[in-house]
């Protein structure tokens, strides 16, 4: 990528999606392969991924592979052979977490550094630019200022060597730092850090303070909304963002298709107003609906920390999405609820999700089995009977003036199963005679260029206006090509005759000839070699949030001057109380018990401290602990025994490697942590 283009980066849980993305104008799209992805129910076989990889290729599109879970010892030969073969695929990048694969003998193809990285600072990011990382996905709780900074420490954008900056800006939000999270394995034995999270983010807890009062009932307080940038693109490239990423490899087509175009759109229409900018691939998208995010799944939109810390990130009623206020209930039956829209546009349709708060503020499903319009309401809106698939009386505090959302719309989803964009190259036509030959150029909104040439002579047409009339039509019918006739000149020294089939046979000539010009001429990213001496790491202690899993791992931080590595908390080896998990979010602030926030309020000011706080969902007990230097949060608690215990069990019907500091135990005989990399144990700890 060019220091001066713009990259929008979809998601694809499988190859169709992907092919789709492309089509409502994806610059590059994100793919799981067959294993070693941190979303582990998106993986995809290899022939799979390859017919994306053509298609993408097409439009000098990209395809990056996601593998980005931490490796074990006994896993680290079988992720090198996955990564060779996507190289041979053609695949543009693979997006990865764990540093013990920069040890390996991967093959010459990019290296992005994912998410799950953690990076946060200009000194991390500079270090993995300087080890050879072609782009970075930054942390998603970053400022624009911090983002700036970032930028500056990697030197110039136009330097070599650069590495691009990658920014999520859309999707669900991780409110832990990615990579910083250990709640799921703690409690269930399920890695986020290996694409296996249980998501307890999402779970309503009782929140008490140091002296047992009840602060939050069933909030779901470490919930957040779903991100939302569509405000902010052009301050974050300014800040020097490149790669504008969709969070999604488990969304579906239709989620895919709307925020592709909407995002298009948008950066379309900052391309327009900066000539000094352009799009990283190649063609311009028309779309047969209107893109709009709100019609997708959402827990309601937040820019995050993105222009500072703002109060209202969280969505604390429900992880599910409240959809968008239609209208009212204004008569509560036996077997149907009759409601009344705002608007009088406003259609309901069989099969529409419906929803609404309880007393208790908890989101209620009401999904429309059959919808019936009545006619004009009261107050100019519509007044619909609504049959729910489930009976009335399962639907709580469901009364006359409730207020009634929308979350889901089957006319919207009908739209979006049709083809719905189509995405072609510009093209200019030339016809034109070489001797008693014609000649058919094709010149590209690129540039590209070629041609193809039909044998003469030809017989002049009895008709001469009429047959370049013939003649125009036919070049322009470029049918399921990616090209669109932007201009067709005809430069002929008579009206020559050319037969329909003769010409149409020297239009694909010609197209397939421009084909293999543009592939010849697509750009091929390299890996980027480290720089020599090997950098200092930023630290020289790594703990087990460095996630340190292998012994390459171990090997790569040591190389690079790390003299303490902690094993991962995958290990086991953090056996007593620890951060679990990492956020900026702060549920003290959230619920305005934030020392900061008193600051200057008279009779307030000085009472509040920043205090442990409980969290407690079922069994699950945690601390939330406040680092206000820092403005972090930490959720404190310890593997559970029953994890362990399922660790060492799998251990002993399956022997496992992987990295330890500490010396492993098997039987009664203690093994040095400079064998314990040849050795197989039947013990975590």
């Amino acid at each position: 990528m060019l220091p001066h283009q713009l990259e929008l980066l979809s998601p694809a849980r499988d190859a169709d999606i992907g092919i789709e993305a492309v089509n409502h104008g994806a610059d590059a799209v994100y793919i799981g392969g067959p294993g070693f992805g941190a979303r582990a129910q998106a993986a995809n076989p290899l022939p799979d991924i390859e017919r994306l990889v053509r298609h993408a290729h097409r439009y000098h599109a990209r395809v990056f592979v996601t593998l980005n879970t931490i490796l074990r010892d006994d896993e680290l030969e079988a992720a090198r052979r996955l990564a060779w073969q996507c190289h041979e695929i053609g695949v543009d990048a693979l997006i990865i977490q764990d540093m013990g694969l920069l040890e390996l003998d991967l093959p010459p193809i990019e290296l992005h550094a994912s998410t799950q990285c953690d990076i946060r600072t200009p000194e991390k990011a500079r270090f993995l630019q300087d080890v050879g990382f072609s782009q970075i996905v930054l942390a998603r709780e970053l400022t624009l200022e911090q983002i700036a900074a970032i930028d500056a420490a990697l030197g110039p954008r136009a330097a070599p060597q650069r590495a691009v900056l990658e920014f999520f800006i859309h999707g669900a939000l991780c409110v832990a730092y990615s990579g910083q999270c250990y709640v799921s394995h703690a409690y269930t034995g399920r890695s986020a850090n290996r694409g296996d999270c249980s998501q307890a983010c999402r779970l309503p807890w009782e929140v008490r303070d140091a002296q047992g009062r009840i602060l939050a009932r069933d909030k779901h307080v470490l919930s957040m909304k779903d991100n939302n940038q569509s405000a902010n693109l052009r301050a974050l490239i300014d800040a020097g963002v490149r790669s504008f990423k969709i969070e999604g490899r488990y969304k579906d087509m239709g989620y895919v298709k709307n925020v592709t175009a909407h995002y298009r759109r948008l950066l379309d229409a900052i391309l327009e107003e900066r000539p000094e900018l352009a799009p990283s691939s190649s063609g311009r998208c028309t779309y047969t609906f209107t893109p709009d995010p709100q019609q997708n799944f959402n827990r309601e939109f937040t820019d995050y920390f993105v222009r500072g810390r703002q109060l209202d990130i969280g969505a604390f009623d429900s992880p599910k999405n409240p959809g968008r206020p239609i209208g009212w209930v204004v008569r509560v039956a036996a077997d149907h609820v009759e409601i009344e829209t705002d608007d009088p546009a406003t259609e309901l349709a069989n099969g529409d999700g419906l929803c609404y708060f309880d007393a208790r503020q908890q989101l209620v499903g009401l999904q429309a089995n059959r919808v019936e319009r009545l006619g004009p309401g009261t107050d100019g809106g519509v007044r619909w009977r609504v049959e729910p698939k489930d009976t009335i009386a399962t639907l709580r505090d469901l009364k006359r003036g409730t207020r009634v959302n929308r979350n889901r719309s089957m006319a919207w989803e009908r739209l979006l199963q049709k083809k719905s964009a189509e995405r072609r190259i510009g093209l200019h036509l030339r016809l034109h005679a070489d001797g008693d030959d014609l000649v058919l150029a094709l010149t590209d909104a690129d540039g590209h260029r070629a041609e193809a040439r039909l044998p003469g002579p030809f017989e002049l047409a009895r008709d001469a206006e009429r047959h370049a009339r013939q003649l125009t039509e036919s070049l322009t019918r470029l049918g399921e090509t990616i090209f669109a006739a932007a201009s067709v000149e005809l430069a002929l020294p008579a009206p020559w005759f050319v037969p329909a089939s003769r010409l149409n046979e020297l239009r694909r000539a010609a197209v397939q000839a421009l084909l293999q010009v543009r592939e010849a001429a697509r750009p091929r990213g390299q890996r980027r070699p480290p720089v020599q001496p090997p950098v200092s790491y930023p630290d020289d202690v790594l703990t087990y949030l460095g996630n340190v899993y292998n012994h390459k791992a171990r090997d790569f931080y040591a190389r690079h001057g790390v003299r303490v590595i902690e094993a991962a908390y995958e290990s086991h080896e953090a056996l007593g109380e620890v951060s679990l998990m990492i956020t900026k979010h702060c549920v003290r602030y959230s619920l305005h018990l934030c020392p900061k926030q008193a600051k200057g309020v008279v009779g307030v000011q000085g009472t509040i401290r920043a205090e442990p706080l409980i969290i407690e969902h079922g069994d699950q007990r945690l601390t939330l602990r406040f680092d206000c230097k820092r403005c972090e949060m930490h959720v404190v608690g310890r593997l559970q025994s029953h994890v362990r215990r399922e660790a060492q069990r799998q251990l002993r019907e399956q022997p496992l490697r992987f990295y330890r500091a500490r010396p492993a135990i098997t039987g009664t005989r203690a093994i040095p942590p400079s064998a314990a990399r040849c050795e197989t144990s039947a013990s975590t700890g």
